[in-house]
């Protein structure tokens, strides 16, 4: 147990922040972004793992905070932090976690009230579960939150998480004035989560903060979401890359008055270029000065030395069926909203299974039925058994599964191919010497007995197509891919030389003529000298961008 000894806990001034993943792969860079403008906002709110050598490992910005953090201080925002679920947190992770908040110097540690993962494998795209506002929930979340206050000497702020399905029968504010009551936890109030249960509700944008303890609330998040609407019903969906709401601006406006305990407001600005990023800060400086303020005593839950048992009452596991379509969705409270939900969700994973497999994908899980029957499938399901398995794996499982069931020579030609695309990647090129020519590091050249050109051509010709259709009509025609399926049918007579080309989106695949193809082949087992090759071949490898120079 390593939580305060002291009665009370001393919580800073932190003033106007920016939420970041540490990597030097994302926008905004928080700390380009303040070199170039001093003063735009005070400390860095960051999502890492629990694990302190975890984080310092995978996130490449780590050793920038590590060296900046006393004049730009840091809040940690942990991933995999479950505050609901079947299962609290193994002591261990909770003893990382209290040593990487006492390292970076985090005064208090934040999180969404939800199920975030099972035994360290997260749902796709960190979509955690939220529990049902009511008693059963209520006393899992207790159970969590305690159990994890009890092994930290930070305060755990608690985070009203966001909402598409209702659940219970309490409002989300009422849900976390009582969690706050039995844990004597602060609060962490989003107010674009907090605009996703109005809708999804159908209440006003305000209702339920006049009784709401405001007054025990230590930060503020603002981010962006989309709202959309399916049928009578709107919905607001969390992402942090769209833009920020108007009447989220406003919302803050009128609340930093009526927070006393406030200690920090945070802009979650993931993925907004620095010069959109730099917008949003400026107008939210004008709602939180900078300079300092007197610190804020805090006092220790009392109750923290005892948990209560952990039950399955919330139906976690229920609840994880409907949301991956393994349950009908009317097996669950809410319908229309865990229809909203399974929209989601199932995009997030197609998202995810695009990355290495988008041909599979959209010839087996094309369509909203073929990825529900993905995520409904046991191999799905075995991925949250196993913290060595990835989405992609389970989806390889599936495919071959599938097509041991169903033979289609098309869908098995996709699949060999973008089975075959990682290896290709395990082995290094040689870097050619001065006067030599040698593969881009990032190319690596295969070859496969059948053609596939086409359906490569094709599957980019045919996302491109009815994505615009779409955006037309306002319907996503997925009776179109049945072209796709008759051209994964034809194959063209091999043998086939292609390129891979490793990109943030995942290998771009794309076809060379044989001569070309070739001459690919020997720079991946040693360089050449200029000389020896044939200046047309030459030329069209440098055009393509697939070779360097020595």
């Amino acid at each position: 147990m390593t939580h305060a000894v002291s009665e009370t806990w001393t919580l800073p001034w932190r003033g106007l922040g920016l939420s970041s993943n540490l990597s030097v792969a994302d926008v905004p860079q928080p700390y380009r972004l303040l070199d170039e403008s001093p003063g735009l906002f005070d400390y860095v709110e960051y999502s890492a793992p629990l694990s302190l050598e975890e984080s310092k490992a995978h996130a490449s910005l780590f050793p920038e905070m590590w060296r900046r953090r006393q004049d730009v201080p840091v809040l940690f925002h942990p991933v995999h932090l479950n505050l609901w679920g079947p299962a609290l947190e193994p002591v261990q992770a909770l003893k990382d976690l209290d040593a990487h908040a006492r390292a970076v110097e985090s005064p208090w540690v934040g999180n969404d009230v939800g199920w975030w993962h099972v035994d360290g494998q997260p749902f796709p795209g960190y979509l955690y579960f939220t529990p049902p506002f009511n008693e059963a929930g209520l006393e899992a979340c207790v159970s969590h939150a305690l159990h994890v206050q009890q092994h930290l000497s930070v305060p755990l702020a608690l985070e009203n998480p966001a909402v598409l399905a209702r659940r219970g029968q309490w409002h989300v504010l009422d849900f976390m004035a009582k969690l706050h009551a039995r844990t004597g936890a602060p609060l962490l109030l989003d107010l674009g989560h907090l605009l996703s249960h109005q809708l999804s509700a159908g209440l006003p944008l305000h209702t339920g903060l006049d009784g709401f303890p405001l007054d025990q609330v230590i930060e503020l998040h603002i981010a962006g979401g989309v709202v959309t609407h399916r049928g009578p019903r709107s919905f607001y969906v969390d992402d942090h890359t769209q833009p920020v709401r108007e009447e989220l601006f406003d919302l803050l406006a009128s609340l930093i008055p009526r927070c006393p305990a406030l200690r920090a407001v945070t802009f979650e600005g993931d993925g907004h270029p620095p010069e959109v990023a730099r917008m949003s800060l400026r107008r939210l400086r004008q709602l939180v000065p900078a300079g300092a303020r007197p610190p804020l005593t805090w006092r220790v839950p009392a109750g923290v030395a005892a948990v209560p048992p952990l039950t399955e009452c919330s139906q976690p596991w229920a609840l994880f069926d409907a949301g991956y379509a393994a349950a009908p969705a009317a097996s669950v409270e809410d319908e229309a909203g865990t229809l909203a939900d399974q929209d989601f969700r199932l995009a997030v994973v197609a998202e995810v299974l695009d990355r290495d497999w988008p041909l599979t994908r959209l010839l087996l899980a094309g369509t909203r039925e073929g990825l529900a029957a993905f995520t409904g499938s046991k191999e799905y399901r075995k991925l949250f058994d196993s913290v060595a398995r990835t989405p992609g794996q389970s989806f390889a499982s599936w495919a071959m599964r599938r097509l041991r069931e169903s033979p289609d020579e098309g869908a098995s030609a996709a699949l060999t191919l973008e089975m075959l695309l990682p290896s290709l990647f395990t082995r290094r090129v040689p870097a050619p010497a001065p006067g030599q020519v040698g593969l881009m590091e990032d190319v690596r050249v295969g070859s496969l007995p059948v053609d596939l050109s086409e359906l490569v051509h094709s599957a980019r010709a045919v996302r491109r197509h009815l994505t615009a259709r779409a955006w037309a009509s306002g319907t996503l025609e997925l009776s179109g891919l049945d072209s796709l399926n008759q051209v994964a049918r034809r194959p063209g007579p091999g043998p086939w030389s292609f390129v891979a080309r490793r990109r943030a989106g995942g290998p771009e695949v794309m076809s060379v003529p044989s001569v070309l193809g070739e001459f690919l082949g020997m720079l991946a087992v040693r360089p050449m000298a200029e000389a020896e090759v044939a200046p047309g071949v030459l030329e069209a490898a440098r055009a393509r961008g697939l070779i360097r120079q020595g």
